[in-house]
């Protein structure tokens, strides 16, 4: 700090002196400001200059020690530039001593260069003493090749093939040789030529021709034995058989071209000026062929096994013949074959993947046909069992050979699914014409002049259920043989097609029903017998229906777009209609007893009750053919429909009482009416079930109704006939008051009023009985005139 103050005077001199940096004038502008900024905060009152002395002696001792480093920088600094400028001094001194010393030698080497032409005669001569010294080894080979080469034909022809291979590696050697020897040029000479150090000009293009031209029978040698070889391993399954050395020999004459290409590969493989061609026609990769040759003789064994008789009905013989041959040649390769090659081929293996290969072609194509059910069945057994069960691959000697390779499945997953799916698609077209033949055999035996078949049990049924249900049942037996999932796509095509079914039988009912009533002339007798038979039809689908969902896996996916239940559904809408119709004739032959009610006949003699009693009762004959629940149902909708026919005929009001007496008899009647049908029931009570409203028990509150003598006491009765049947409506009430003919204005009133006022709503589980009874419109006691009065 004092430094800097005591040499502040100089610094402006100096830097405005000429020769300093602008970057120390910069810096010494900088460290000024610095300094006063701090000298500022730290003397900013006068008691702080006590200190003056202390700061001023720390800095003049640090800016000392500053001085003295920098010192010994710049002087280390200065020794190695010493150091650096003599050794450049002592390079520069032995650069002139090597030119100097170049510059001798290329005088010395130019004088001598007009000695060196006097060898060129020598040279000349040396290189034609080495093309005649080659001509003259090679003349007792060259001589011999044709007959070599005709001598290797014949022992081909009589498959005499080791010793032709012999030959033919004989003449390959003289043939490279040769080439060699024209290759290196004058520093090659007979054998001499395989450790030439470096090679002579390239081969051109006449000399090339002129060897290939001359040796070309070495090349038809080598078509010629690969041929044979290849006709032997062809038919080395044959050959195992009956004498297997012919195949040896190719395996043995394959292993020698396999280990000469090898060493030729790892001798003249490598890349330079001065490395060794290959011969032509290497490397002859003979064992890759070797096992191309053993798939294709697989391929040619799948066209031979009956291939012509693949479609229609002889696809099953077809992969019949196909396993049984494969094993065949397998037990063959493993027991024989096996044996005569060397082990590093595992032809077990190779065997099994050529036929595995064959077998998906083969399999693809036979999958892209249009195949019938049983054909895709065929093959999809084939495929998921046969192939893999203990008679083909899961042969327990087949074992360790399968561990070893990886064969994948013979149809994928997607060709697979697609099987599923036309297999299915045959299936449905299949049950859609079977179930659509069973209808219309069904809707022809209606027209039979006789009554429909019974079961054991005495129901009615007809060969329609059996057909059905057999034919569904064994689509799935069948279809779960392949798989639990192509089982569940059966299923669900059958019980779809069970529901197109029943929607075209409940239409053919539909039809069947109007056709009847149009036709009051030739009315079929069996009629009703057959409506009760189709009803015990539809109870015995269901079962089945019900049992081939059961059998579904629960995790199957739909195939279709319609759930299971869509069945079930259309059987209720098929029994729904079919009890609509018999209700429909029951409704047809009572209706002319029942129009006699409230007549003066029927309130004196009774008469048309007998006789609707007598058509229920053959009615109920006829429902105990049908299979229960169906058959409680009839019972109790019959029951139904007489009560409401009975009262809706009641409601006509054909009859008004004339006094006390009258009121007394009809009550009377209704009664006896009354018991007349429960008698008819009451046996039938216990087998059904009953509902929480049983009709029968109308008729006697009408008969109190029509009985009371006090006509003030009806706001009462009516009271409680509206809490018992809560659908009655003040028409009906009116057209009963009416019946009476005894009933004052006031109370009339009175009962209006208290329909009025009470109008409960229907209770749940109730069945209305009055809302479908329609009553007349009441005559008025006078009219108004129309026309204008004169």
């Amino acid at each position: 700090m004092s430094d800097r103050e005591q040499n502040g005077g100089d610094q402006p001199e100096a830097a405005s002196a000429p020769g300093v940096w602008p970057e120390v004038e910069r810096a010494e502008i900088l460290a000024r400001g610095a300094a006063l900024k701090w000298a500022s905060g730290v003397f900013c009152r006068p008691e702080h200059l006590e200190r003056l002395g202390q700061y001023r002696k720390r800095e003049s001792q640090r800016t000392t020690s500053i001085h003295s480093r920098l010192k010994s920088v710049v002087q280390s600094y200065l020794e190695g530039v010493g150091w650096g400028l003599q050794q450049l001094h002592e390079a520069r001194v032995d650069l002139e001593d090597v030119s100097h010393t170049l510059r001798k030698a290329g005088l010395e080497s130019g004088q001598n260069s007009e000695g060196t032409k006097a060898l060129d005669t020598l040279r000349e001569l040396s290189i034609n003493h080495c093309q005649l010294l080659a001509a003259v080894s090679n003349l007792p080979r060259l001589y011999s090749v044709r007959s070599v080469v005709q001598e290797a034909e014949r022992l081909v022809e009589s498959r005499r093939l080791l010793e032709a291979h012999a030959r033919l590696m004989e003449l390959e050697r003289w043939q490279d040789d040769v080439l060699w020897q024209l290759h290196a040029g004058p520093g090659a000479s007979g054998t001499g030529a395989r450790a030439a150090g470096s090679a002579g000009s390239p081969l051109s293009a006449e000399d090339q021709e002129l060897v290939t031209n001359y040796f070309s029978g070495v090349g038809r040698m080598v078509e010629a034995l690969g041929k044979e070889l290849w006709a032997v391993v062809s038919s080395g399954l044959a050959l195992a058989r009956q004498n297997p050395t012919p195949f040896v020999s190719a395996v043995r004459i394959i292993e020698r071209e396999e280990a000469l290409d090898q060493s030729l590969l790892e001798e003249r493989g490598a890349s330079g000026v001065d490395v060794r061609p290959l011969p032509p026609g290497r490397p002859r990769c003979w064992r890759e062929r070797f096992f191309q040759v053993l798939e294709e003789a697989v391929a040619t064994r799948f066209r031979s096994m009956s291939y012509l008789h693949t479609r229609g009905p002889g696809l099953a013989a077809h992969l019949s013949a196909l396993q049984h041959g494969i094993m065949a040649d397998l037990t063959t390769v493993r027991n024989l074959l096996e044996h005569c090659v060397p082990p590093c081929y595992r032809l077990t293996g190779a065997y099994l993947c050529a036929s595995h290969r064959c077998l998906q072609s083969h399999l693809a194509q036979v999958s892209g046909w249009e195949l019938e059910s049983g054909e895709i069945f065929a093959v999809l057994n084939w495929v998921l069992h046969i192939y893999t069960s203990p008679d083909m691959m899961g042969h327990p000697d087949l074992s360790a050979e399968l561990e070893r390779v990886e064969l994948g499945p013979l149809i994928a997953l997607e060709g697979l699914e697609q099987l599923h799916n036309k297999y299915v698609h045959s299936v449905r077209k299949s049950v859609s014409e079977w179930m659509h033949k069973a209808l219309e055999v069904e809707l022809t035996d209606w027209q039979r002049d006789q009554e429909p078949d019974t079961d054991h049990e005495g129901f009615y049924q007809t060969s329609l259920p059996t057909i059905i249900t057999q034919m569904l049942e064994e689509n799935a037996r069948v279809a779960l043989m392949i798989s639990v999932s192509l089982r569940d796509q059966t299923i669900q095509m059958g019980l779809y097609e069970m529901e197109n079914l029943l929607n075209r039988f409940r239409d053919a009912l539909v039809e069947i029903g109007k056709e009847h009533r149009r036709d009051h002339s030739n009315k079929n007798q069996f009629y009703l017998h057959y409506l009760l038979a189709s009803i015990s039809n539809c109870i015995i689908l269901k079962a089945s229906t019900e049992s081939l969902q059961n059998q579904q896996s629960s995790r199957s996916p739909g195939r279709f777009s319609r759930t299971p239940p869509g069945p079930l559904a259309a059987l209720d809408r098929a029994v729904r209609r079919a009890c609509r119709l018999v209700m429909d004739q029951l409704l047809l032959e009572l209706q002319p007893f029942l129009q006699g009610v409230l007549s003066r006949s029927w309130l004196a003699q009774g008469e048309p009750t007998p006789k609707a009693c007598r058509v229920l009762e053959k009615h109920l004959e006829l429902y105990a053919r049908v299979r229960p629940p169906c058959r409680q149902r009839l019972q109790e909708e019959s029951q139904w429909l007489t009560v409401v026919e009975y009262v809706r005929a009641v409601m006509q009001k054909r009859l008004v009482c004339r006094g006390p007496e009258d009121r007394r008899q009809l009550a009377q009647r209704i009664v006896q009416d009354e018991q007349q049908l429960r008698d008819l029931y009451q046996g039938l009570e216990c087998e059904g079930s009953v509902s929480e409203v049983n009709p029968m028990a109308l008729l006697p509150v009408l008969a109190d109704f029509l009985r009371l003598k006090d006509p003030g006491m009806l706001t009462l009765e009516v009271s409680g006939m509206v809490n018992k049947y809560p659908d009655i409506s003040e028409e009906h009430v009116l057209v009963l008051l009416d019946i009476r003919g005894d009933v004052p204005r006031h109370v009339r009133g009175a009962v209006l009023d208290l329909l009025e006022q009470s109008a409960p709503p229907l209770p749940a589980g109730y069945r209305p009985i009055f809302t479908d009874i329609l009553v007349p419109p009441s005559s008025m006691p006078f009219c108004l005139p129309t026309a204008k009065c004169a």
